[in-house]
């Protein structure tokens, strides 16, 4: 029997990082692939084939792991996907990576351009989301490539969880304190319950980054999206216990 966790987001927030750092720990497996995620519970067809095909199609029993876990970056945007994971697996561990809103918004924005989803210019798509962020492909893309803006607002769906899950299990890490963090990285070796003394051999190793050509937003619009954002991440602060003062703009 094993324990399990979930990488639930957010996107462009280093979870892919995250997978490679965890899968190296002798006690963790991770499912694969990491790209493409597996998509278990998103995908009504793959969860109506059961428990036993989620463990034999996306792990195959690393020796000495008994915890194990799955990344999936479009999770923390369904409430689907909660509740199905409580479901299963009602004492697991949902982990939840966020960044700098505004720069994980960028972030985001290239790389839809990097992936052909997105051709316009980065102030038009972030001025304009709210009138196409749900104008995409649906049979493409599990989730909206547009929706830069809105998926900053971390705690409006890291709450859609707590309906489902204890308060302990909801470890919430910050992107800037992560990367490259040995003693984040033991931190949260701890809190997932495994040994927090092992120092994952691709510590520093850079993955997943996206190509940037710009990342200049002109003034009125940056102090917009400060504005757009203060609420948001109070909350986020005050209900995780947080310093988000590594976010330059917000301090």
């Amino acid at each position: 029997m094993y324990d399990h966790f979930f990488i639930a987001g957010a996107q462009r927030s280093g979870t892919t990082y995250l997978h490679h750092v965890l899968a190296e720990h002798p006690e963790i497996e991770m499912a694969q692939p990491v790209r493409p995620e597996p998509k278990f519970f998103l995908n009504d067809a793959l969860f109506g084939r059961g428990l036993a095909y989620y463990h034999d199609r996306f792990f195959s029993g690393k020796p000495g792991a008994w915890l194990r876990g799955e990344k999936g970056t479009t999770y923390m945007e369904s409430a689907k996907v909660a509740e199905r994971i409580s479901q299963w697996f009602p004492d697991a561990r949902i982990v939840f990576i966020v960044r700098d809103p505004i720069e994980r918004a960028i972030s985001n924005y290239w790389f839809s351009v990097n992936n052909g989803l997105e051709q316009a210019p980065l102030e038009e798509a972030f001025r304009h989301e709210e009138e196409r962020w749900q104008q995409y492909d649906h049979a493409r893309v599990s989730t909206s490539p547009y929706a830069y803006l809105r998926r900053g607002r971390y705690v409006d769906f890291i709450q859609v969880y707590e309906r489902y899950f204890r308060p302990d299990q909801l470890l919430v890490t910050l992107y800037e304190q992560l990367m490259e963090n040995a003693d984040a990285i033991g931190a949260l070796h701890a809190a997932l319950g495994v040994s927090a003394g092992f120092v994952p051999p691709s510590l520093h190793r850079v993955v997943n980054e996206s190509e940037k050509l710009d990342a200049t937003l002109s003034p009125d619009l940056e102090a917009s999206l400060v504005a757009y954002y203060a609420e948001s991440n109070g909350r986020l602060a005050a209900r995780f216990a947080l310093d988000l003062s590594c976010w330059r703009r917000f301090r």
